[in-house]
Parts: structure tokens; C-alpha cells; sequence
């Protein structure tokens, strides 16, 4: 490629210091590096309410009471915790299969049952959010919902266990699990992949809108299952070419022209999307200030080795130890490329990017090449 096509990243000593808040105007961090604007998260769908409970299509989804999961988690006890963030903890759990009653540790069905902290607006509105899409949205790339609880102040959700964790831990955090070989990469990639065009082509589309690894969970057989959809937002339909809405999202993973216009469209989770692909690709973070300034912005740092074939293959996860497809991570970088294109409109969509990986992932591990 002789012309650069990538947004370049612009990072502003004011705006992104390596703690503390963005300025007046910018984005404010909550928890690791996710983003809302200084006046509050707006969700303005017309589902459900601060009162409510937002219906779903899905009757397998149960309501539990206070007591049942608090049994089941055996009064949420501390070494339960399995997960803790900005919206508070997750818990493990054990049901069981068929009444969904509390059973003892190790019998019935395991669950992860996350607690929503009880200060603030913010968290409500995404909890409803959650109910409604994952309520009425199915897909094997999809975290199941198991059920929720809304008694009294108790705000929780119930979902499937996923007993290898978030991709972050694989990815970024060594110490706890072994390298990602070429092949599960791949596996992974694919199934993003396939839940985001599942959520594209919804009617109305839904717009994921917060992409990150730490959203991705892998079951035992590391299949990808997407997990909090409560920024989720229903997409433009008709004549619209976008929504407009106050900016939210994760940053180093939002589209430019979301994070300056507000203007939210599929397109932009394609552009999320590229930045996976490129932390899956090299091993390394959005955004991470552990590294050296000039490689604190994954985007920026990799621009330059991106724009040249020669180069390409240096920024490659040295965990991997040569062994991957040439041809493959020649492919994904290419699309990497694509979906990372400033124009948004020349991104592909989702279920182009499907066509584009599955090839790679049944390719066998043994037609790797070891460089």
C-alpha cells in the first residue's frame, strides 16, 4: 500500500494520562479504560425502565429470588468470586438443571451470577439493557442468559459458567494460563466474528458497542461467546444512516467518528473489531501503559510495521514462537487493514469478515509454519 488509510490515532497529554479523569468534554474511564461522556450514559430504549423489568421472547429466562441465589452461591461467600469490575462482582454458582433450584457445590449446573452494585443510574440502565437483548437474542457465540433477579433493591444476572475465563486472561496475562496456539486464536476470531454479524443482521440491528477482550468468554472447548450487552444499542433502520447517541465504549477499541461525532452505526463495531484482531494478532493491549510512551497506543505503535509487508510479520506475538500460518497471518492482517480503514463506509461488514476468517480457522495446526 502506498497511502495510508488508517486514522491515525491522536493522543492528548490533557486528555489521556495514565490514571486520573479526561478533561471537560473528553471521556471519563471507569474501570479498565471504559468510557462515558461527563454527563451520564442516556439509554433511551424504549424497553423496560428504571422500574421495569423489560420483556423478552424467551421463556427459558427465569426470574430467582433474592434467597435462590443466594443459596446457590452459598451466601455469595468470597471465595465464590470468580469476576469483579465497575459493576461489581461475579460469583459461582451451582442449580439445578431442570428446576433451577440451589444444589450443593460440584452437582447440578454451574452458573455465573453477577451482582450489579447499588449506587448509581448508570449501572440500572445497563442491567436492563442486558435483560432485553440477551432476553430475546439467542446465538451460540452469545453468553447465555440464564436468568435475573429484580427484588426489592437486588439487581443480578445469571448466566452460563464459561470455564476458561475472559480472552484478556489468555491473551495478556501469562502467568495465569498458556500461550493461545495459531489455532485458537483463530477459533476465537471467528466466533466474534459471527456473533457481531448475528447482532448486525438482527431486525432492528443491534449494535454491540463495546468490544474488548475482556467481553469475550471462552468455554472449555475455547469457543468465543460475547457477554455484556448493556451498551448494546439498537442500530439505524430505513432511511437513517446512523444513531445518534452520547459516546460510549471502551477506549482504543471506539471508531474515530463515533468518539468526535456521537454518530454510532454497525460500521463501527467493524472498526473494534480490527482492534482485536490486533491485540489477538501481537499479544498485546489497546491501550497499555506499562509499555514504552511510543507503544502505549496499539494502533499507533503498529501503523507503521501494518503499512509494510516487510515488516508485518515483526509485530506478531513472539509467544506464538514462529509457529502460525504465513498465509493465514498474511490474511489477517489484510483484514486487520480493512476494518481499521478511516472512511467507515469502506469497512467491510461482519458477515464478510466471517467469509474471510472461516477458511483460516479449518485450516489444520499442522499446515503452520514454523519462520
Amino acid at each position: 500500500m502506498s497511502v495510508c488509510m488508517f486514522p491515525r490515532p491522536r493522543v492528548c497529554s490533557n486528555c489521556i494520562p495514565a490514571s486520573s479523569s479526561f478533561h471537560e468534554g473528553c471521556f471519563e474511564p471507569v474501570g479498565d479504560n471504559t468510557m462515558v461522556t461527563p454527563e451520564g450514559f442516556n439509554h433511551e430504549h424504549p424497553h423496560g425502565s428504571l422500574a421495569t423489568v423489560p420483556s423478552t421472547s424467551n421463556n427459558n429466562v427465569r426470574s430467582f429470588s433474592y434467597n435462590e441465589l443466594r443459596t446457590a452461591t452459598r451466601n455469595f461467600r468470597p471465595d465464590s468470586v470468580i469476576g469483579e469490575g465497575g459493576f461489581g462482582c461475579v460469583y459461582k454458582g451451582w442449580i439445578d438443571e431442570e428446576t433451577y433450584k440451589a444444589t450443593r457445590p460440584g452437582t447440578g449446573l454451574m452458573i455465573a451470577v453477577k451482582t450489579l452494585n447499588q449506587e448509581g443510574l448508570q449501572g440500572h440502565r445497563e442491567w436492563v439493557a442486558e435483560v432485553y437483548y440477551l432476553g430475546r437474542l439467542q446465538h451460540k457465540n452469545l453468553v447465555k442468559l440464564i436468568g435475573y433477579c429484580a427484588e426489592d433493591h437486588h439487581r443480578m444476572l445469571v448466566y452460563e459458567f464459561m470455564a476458561r475465563g475472559s480472552l484478556e486472561n489468555h491473551l495478556f496475562r501469562h502467568h495465569q494460563s498458556q500461550p493461545l496456539s495459531w489455532a485458537i486464536r483463530m477459533k476465537i476470531c471467528v466466533g466474534v466474528a459471527r456473533a457481531l454479524a448475528f447482532l448486525h443482521e438482527a431486525e432492528p440491528p443491534v449494535i454491540y458497542r463495546d468490544l474488548k477482550a475482556s467481553n469475550i468468554l471462552l468455554d472449555n472447548d475455547y469457543n468465543a461467546k460475547l457477554s455484556d450487552l448493556g451498551l448494546a444499542k439498537d442500530g439505524p433502520t430505513g432511511d437513517q444512516t446512523h444513531v445518534s447517541t452520547r459516546v460510549m465504549g471502551t477506549y482504543g477499541y471506539a471508531a474515530p467518528e463515533y468518539m468526535t461525532t456521537g454518530h454510532l452505526t454497525t460500521k463501527n463495531d467493524v472498526y473494534a473489531f480490527g482492534i482485536l484482531l490486533l491485540e489477538i494478532l501481537t499479544g498485546r493491549r489497546a491501550i497499555d501503559y506499562s509499555q514504552p510512551s511510543a507503544e502505549q497506543n496499539l494502533l499507533e505503535w503498529a501503523i507503521p510495521y501494518l503499512m509494510d509487508k516487510h515488516k508485518a510479520y515483526r509485530i506478531i506475538d513472539p509467544q506464538l514462537e514462529g509457529r502460525y500460518s504465513m498465509k493465514g497471518a498474511r490474511r489477517i492482517i489484510n483484514l486487520v487493514c480493512q476494518c481499521l480503514v478511516a472512511e467507515s463506509k469502506l469497512r467491510p461488514e461482519m458477515k464478510n469478515v466471517v467469509e474471510i476468517l472461516e477458511p483460516l480457522q479449518e485450516k489444520r495446526l499442522e499446515d503452520s509454519t514454523k519462520l
